[in-house]
């Protein structure tokens, strides 16, 4: 049974949405194409220019959720609370519902490593990271949440599986949880755990918004490129995930080979159903893991449906590297 969401973290399913990026202004402005929302990366926007007057126009029209790279929360250093007060304006600006960030670090000592990078998983980090998510909740004034962040090498100290330092981190602070299903699949493959155990096992009550995104396979291990269009598997695990979680927003990550805009609407359609499938009443569990290692294929009554999109270079040259030699 699913627990109820704390209250303070109530926050609308706004659909289907997709990432602001700025190829898509005008096709956005001019066409007002139908999507639930808009995530921005907020430290584009802090400030002003071009950048700004387009998210200005774009929050006219549709909600918009901030979204964060930067703060490094697990990090040495304390939040930085200028960066803080510049976000927790430009929130209450373009009436951002929720702001989300990483669950990583990604800075020491004034120094700007420019990736997300992995905490050790024990229970002393998921504590200091916990403490500073609530200050940064209370400071913000709206709900925040952190996003569980795809990663290639562990600590030797950590403690606990990342789905438990995840889920205490969460429930400590008393924060958001955005989840991100391609992430899952990519740690999954990449430290060789099953996924299911993972999105079965975190605070789904307190999942405020889902990523999906593609990723590129390189044999050994997958990196998280998000390159389009999702790979079936991780369509599969999004169906899972709200079967689980019920309904909350979804976003469409595409950010490598950015396409036109038709063929983000052809992904919003097919992630509106595979979200719709997860969401009928009495919908089947998935029964197992989704990853695709060597020898491994998905049974070809479950590969979801796609639709046709723009022209894509690494899609082009291989249409599924989830399994190997295999077909789109």
């Amino acid at each position: 049974m699913r627990r109820s969401r704390p209250a303070h973290l109530a926050v609308p399913d706004l659909g289907v949405g997709v990432g602001l990026r700025a190829p898509h202004y005008s096709s956005i402005l001019s066409e007002r194409p139908e999507v639930g929302f808009f995530e921005a990366i907020s430290e584009n926007y802090l400030g002003g220019g071009r950048p700004r007057y387009h998210l200005d126009r774009v929050a006219e029209s549709y909600p918009i959720v901030l979204h964060g790279v930067s703060l490094g929360i697990g990090g040495p250093d304390e939040p930085d609370r200028e960066q803080l007060r510049r976000l927790r304006q430009l929130a209450r600006q373009v009436r951002a519902p929720w702001v989300s960030d990483h669950l990583c670090w990604s800075h020491a000592h004034g120094t700007h490593l420019h990736d997300l990078l992995p905490l050790p998983l024990t229970h002393a980090v998921a504590r200091r990271v916990a403490r500073r998510a609530r200050m940064i909740q209370d400071f913000l004034e709206v709900p925040f949440a952190l996003e569980n962040t795809s990663s290639y090498v562990t600590f030797g100290g950590s403690t606990l599986p990342e789905w438990e330092f995840v889920s205490e981190v969460c429930e400590l602070g008393d924060v958001g949880l955005l989840l991100d299903v391609n992430n899952i699949y990519v740690s999954a493959f990449n430290h060789d755990f099953d996924a299911l155990t993972y999105l079965r096992h975190v605070p789904h009550e307190r999942v405020l918004q889902i990523h999906v995104a593609g990723h590129t396979h390189f044999g050994t291990h997958i990196i998280d490129t998000h390159v389009g269009p999702t790979p079936d598997p991780v369509v599969l695990l999004y169906r899972e995930a709200t079967r689980l979680v019920g309904p909350v927003a979804t976003l469409l990550e595409w950010d490598e080979d950015i396409p036109e805009f038709p063929a983000m609407l052809n992904e919003v359609e097919r992630l509106t159903e595979a979200r719709r499938e997860g969401l009928r009443p009495m919908a089947e569990p998935l029964a197992f893991d989704v990853v695709q290692r060597a020898g491994s294929t998905l049974p070809a009554s479950l590969v979801p449906g796609r639709h046709g999109g723009g022209a894509l270079s690494a899609w082009e040259v291989a249409p599924s590297r989830d399994v190997e030699g295999g077909a789109p």
